[in-house]
């Protein structure tokens, strides 16, 4: 989406950035409203393309020979892993003074983010909310997730809201709740996702006060409609945040066991334990596709096409938005038949992977919205605490180092991805058919690779 700055004459864009941080300088006069929501175009990124190229493919080959050679038996041991932490500071994390304490600041969050959309400018320049939406809440539980894990679901101030709404709706005449269909499972988060994800990247003035106000007011009416049906499970799986925290908090070193103890754990049991619920293929393909279609929005060449459509801007984008996700999921799709082909069908052959795919869309959303987060995120701090003149925005490393840090977050991504396909393909399958059977993720994790790659490079 257009950052604040780029609706300010004579403010740069902050470059290699993403989304809400990235703009072209556009004066208030000017009828048409670039998408420009790139990591960077080639000059931005001074890395070689052929030393990019040949490092990642590399890095995934020799990963995979090593592992095939090396690792012959199943490592991860999901929710039964983990060193417990001390009991002390177990009872400290779970005692309901600190779960209240987290729940009232999530609602005094949200309290202060209504209030500035409905008394505030409508100037993302001059109001923090649109910043607390697209960076402090999007951008914001990537690392909060990966350092505490599912975070959201103690600072879901829908989830508080309904708890205080509960016993007045379950007096007199109030309705029992309904069991959650199990089909469903992530299918609303999936959703959910998508909706957010087109109202940042395609809709025509995503950083309006009016805008925000009546998506958000849809959404928690949506929420509290369904929790009142379903209960307050359906935060679980329904709230596209939720999910969307507990897939990132799935790589974090803390969790729990399957115990209930507080545990620090290689992050790969973590990954191991999510479960393969139906919509989690779509929901993490939601999330490669829309940052994807993000990284290449501020192509020329879509800019043109969107530009001369005879469809309009909005259903032109809306159409590149669901286009890049069907292709993720296409791909995806394609590799699981070809592993069945292969090795044979595994339990649930289409989700048995695709907890792979997680560190996979982590690279990507680091690679790009890291600037955007070091930038605008303390801008939007500055601006919620009063500061009359918000620091302009500044790239927190060169040219040359962001370059690194990306193409670092890419490929490093994709390695960590086969190496959780790799331990679930030897505990699902014989071991003669174990390595043959990894060759169709191999070639989707090189495919993803040139694709991210090429959005970054290009």
């Amino acid at each position: 989406m257009v950052s604040p700055g780029s609706l300010v004459p004579g403010v740069s864009p902050v470059a290699g950035g993403g989304g809400y941080g990235q703009g072209v300088v556009l004066h208030p006069a000017e009828p048409l409203t670039a998408l420009a929501h790139g990591i960077g175009s080639q000059h931005d990124l001074p890395i070689s393309p052929f030393y990019a190229f040949a490092g990642a493919f590399a890095a995934l080959f020799v990963s995979f020979l090593a592992l095939g050679l090396l690792w012959s038996t199943s490592r991860f041991r999901g929710e039964h892993a983990g060193l417990a932490l001390p009991a002390p500071l177990q009872r400290v994390a779970d005692a309901p003074a600190t779960r209240t304490a987290l729940r009232g600041l999530g609602l005094a969050a949200a309290l202060f983010v209504l209030l500035h959309l409905l008394l505030g400018p409508d100037d993302p320049a001059r109001n923090p909310a649109p910043g607390a939406v697209y960076v402090l809440l999007w951008v914001g539980l990537v690392p909060a997730s990966l350092l505490l894990g599912p975070v959201w679901r103690l600072l879901n101030p829908l989830r508080t809201l309904h708890r205080l709404l509960s016993p007045t709706l379950r007096r007199g005449t109030g309705p029992a709740h309904h069991p959650l269909p199990a089909r469903l499972g992530l299918w609303p988060a999936a959703a959910g996702l998508f909706a957010f994800t087109w109202l940042e990247l395609v809709s025509p003035d995503p950083a309006s006060t009016t805008t925000l106000l009546i998506a958000l007011a849809a959404y928690a009416t949506a929420q509290l409609l369904l929790a009142a049906r379903y209960g307050e499970s359906w935060f679980t799986d329904g709230d596209p945040f939720e999910a969307y925290s507990a897939l990132l908090g799935r790589l974090s070193p803390l969790g729990r066991r399957s115990d209930g103890r507080l545990v620090v754990r290689n992050p790969f049991h973590g990954l191991d334990a999510t479960p393969e619920r139906p919509g989690l293929v779509a929901t993490v393909c939601v999330l490669l596709g829309s940052t994807a279609y993000d990284g290449f929005s501020d192509n020329p060449s879509w800019i043109d096409t969107f530009q001369t459509s005879p469809l309009g801007r909005t259903p032109t984008a809306t159409l590149g938005l669901l286009g890049s996700i069907a292709l993720v999921a296409a791909l995806y799709c394609l590799c699981a038949a070809a592993t069945r082909l292969v090795s044979g069908p595994p339990p649930g052959p289409l989700t048995a992977f695709a907890h792979s795919l997680v560190p996979i869309a982590l690279g990507y959303l680091i690679a790009h919205y890291f600037s955007l987060l070091v930038v605008e995120g303390p801008r939007t701090v500055s601006m919620a605490l009063g500061a009359d003149n918000a620091p302009e925005p500044a790239p927190p490393l060169g040219p040359g180092a962001l370059a690194t840090l990306q193409v670092a977050a890419v490929v490093t991504g994709h390695v960590l991805g086969v190496i959780a396909a790799h331990d679930r393909a030897v505990r699902l399958f014989p071991p003669a058919r174990a390595v043959a059977g990894q060759l169709p993720l191999l070639a989707l994790m090189i495919t993803y690779t040139i694709g991210g790659l090429g959005l970054l490079l290009n």
